[in-house]
Parts: C-alpha cells; structure tokens; sequence
C-alpha cells in the first residue's frame, strides 16, 4: 500500500494524474491539499473534490493552505486550463465540503503521525509545502518519499525561456524546500520530475480513443484536431467523457502554442513516480532557484558535478518510459472508468 500527502493545483493534468491514482486499488489518499497555481486556491479545492469523488474516492480530506504564493503576486492560466482549471469539462458540484484545518496542518500532523511511512507528491508550485517545512522543519526526514513535478534544467522553459510553471508561479518557496534537503541521505532527497523529462510526456489523441476503449465504451471517443474547438464528448461513460473535455482543451491550447495537437502530461508521470508504477532513472545534484533577476524568475539550476561543493538536495529523473506510461495509463485508468463510468 502506497499512502499518499499531494499538494495540487487542478489543472488539467493534475486531473489526470489524481484519476490514475484513484484507479490504483493499492494507492490510499491520505489528504490532498490545494494551493494556487493553475487556478486559485478554493477553486482547486472544488476541483479536487469533485474529480475524487467521480472516479470513487470520495470522503478523502482536502485542504486549502496558502492562497498566495510566498513573495509574488498569483498569476493563473486560464489560457492554459480553462477559466475553472478543467478545461471543457464541467464537473458535478462536490458533495464534500473542503476542511477547516490549513493544508501546512495537515502535511505536518500526518508526517508526525505516521514518521517514515508517506509518500509525499507535490504537482502544484511549492507554497504550501515550504509553509508545512518552516512549522516543521524535520518534515523532510519524516516523510519516507518525497516527488515533485517542477523545474527545467537544460530544456526550455514553458513559462519563460528558462522557467518552468509551478516554480515560475512560486519561486521563494521552491528556493526554500531545495535549501531544506542539503545534506540530508540520498534516499530523502526529493525525486524531481522536471520539464527534460516530463515533456516527453505527450498524450494524443490515440490514447484518449485507446481509453474510451479500454473503459468499454461503445462508440469510439475521437478528439481529433480537425473537429470544432470546444466540441464536447457525448460519451456514455462520465469518466471518459470529462476526461475527454478536459484534454480537448490542453490539445487545443498546445496546437495554439505550435507544439502540436497534444498534450504534455506532466503531473501524470510525477504521479506514476510516486506510485511506483513507471519506469525512470535519476542522477544525483545540488539544486538551486533564482529568486533575484526579473529576467531569470524561477529558473532551476542543477549543479550534478559538484562544481559548488554544497550537498546534493535533489534526485532528478533522467529518463523515462513514454511508452510503458501510455499503456499503463490507458489499462488503469480504463479499468476504473469501466468500474464508476
């Protein structure tokens, strides 16, 4: 049994990441906790809850924390995800309500709870973990695995030329939970699942028809690019048919930016990582995010040779699977949509 602490910003791909998690019978949430990013603080929340409890999870506690990021102004991306973060799709309203305690709270009671045993997926910017580390500063000893999706070492930005979103959005708090690892074992220190390996990350419109197959529905879901922007599925399987929508959106955007009529599936690989599901390698280094510069905001630099001769804080995934994670994806996912659909 994997027991999960994740911090989300849903997001299209968060969406993603937390049904496949949802269709893994040996996965148990734990709590998930919202911070801004993609969209604002409660209106994660909302999403959150809602998807949990479309794909059956429902009753797991979800918590909003910071509703700013720790030294600079929020900026969302609806251009990116849509105006509530799912893109076309539109969710049920949750039957649950969010909790009354702070997403820090939560983080820092269950690590001490439960010392050695959580893993701990971060896929939004870090705000609410760098809070849940300064009420705890031993929070990264007692957690027992720790995956974050962020950062971009030597490729391209998708924020700025050299940043990558999550870190973009909260830069403070990235500087201070990689300078909360130095020198802590090797196997505390965070897996990171940056842009170098996440881009290749590329759902298309096969694998949401493979999907829909998979579930067992009976017309074949196409989303495909010559068909109408917006254009809804008519799906009988609910799951199918908001995951369907919400992708649409992130293919249509990605096409918009010449990438391609795709979608980079970030926060689903982080997730296979945390899960264990996914095959990755990592290369040890010292991590570091500027914080200064406007041009430079949120650039992540990885020192790998030492150069700095400061401790390793960080275990960034070299190479993945694209392949293995697609079909992983499409079988788990399938089945649970088969299950709840």
């Amino acid at each position: 049994m994997t027991r999960l602490l994740l911090d989300v910003d849903t997001g299209i791909d968060d969406a993603l990441a937390l049904a496949y998690l949802a269709s893994l019978p040996d996965v148990e949430f734990v709590a998930v906790t919202a911070s801004p990013g993609n969209v604002d603080a409660h209106q994660v929340a909302s999403n959150t809850l809602a998807l949990l409890e479309l794909c059956g999870r429902p009753n797991v506690e979800v918590a909003v924390g910071a509703l700013n990021p720790l030294g600079i102004p929020l900026v969302t991306t609806p251009e990116t995800h849509g105006p509530q973060g799912l893109g076309h799709a539109v969710l049920p309203p949750p039957a649950g309500t969010v909790s009354p305690r702070h997403a820090a709270d939560v983080w820092v009671e269950a690590a001490r709870a439960h010392p050695g045993e959580l893993t701990a997926l971060i896929t939004a910017p870090l705000t609410n973990f760098a809070l849940a580390i300064r009420r705890e500063p031993r929070l990264p000893e007692l957690l027992g695995r720790v995956v974050i999706m962020g950062g971009s070492f030597y490729h391209q930005g998708n924020t700025t030329p050299t940043a990558e979103w999550n870190t973009h959005v909260d830069p403070h708090a990235a500087k201070e939970v990689y300078a909360a690892y130095r020198g802590l074992p090797a196997d505390r220190l965070p897996i990171v699942c940056s842009l170098d390996t996440t881009e290749r990350m590329e759902m298309r419109p096969e694998h949401v028809r493979r999907l829909a197959a998979a579930a067992g529905c009976a017309v074949e879901e196409l989303v495909l690019p010559e068909q109408a922007e917006g254009l809804r599925s008519r799906s009988e399987n609910t799951l199918v048919r908001h995951l369907s929508d919400a992708l649409r959106f992130y293919f249509e955007f990605h096409r918009n930016y010449d990438q391609g009529y795709l979608a980079h599936v970030h926060d689903y690989f982080a997730a296979g990582v945390a899960a264990g599901t996914l095959e990755y390698s990592t290369r040890p280094a010292t991590v570091d995010v500027e914080v200064e510069s406007a041009m430079l905001m949120g650039t992540t630099v990885a020192d790998y040779r030492n150069l700095w001769n400061r401790p390793h804080n960080a275990r960034i995934v070299s190479d993945n699977n694209p392949a293995q994670a697609f079909d992983e994806l499409v079988g788990s996912l399938g089945r649970l949509a088969r299950r709840v659909g």
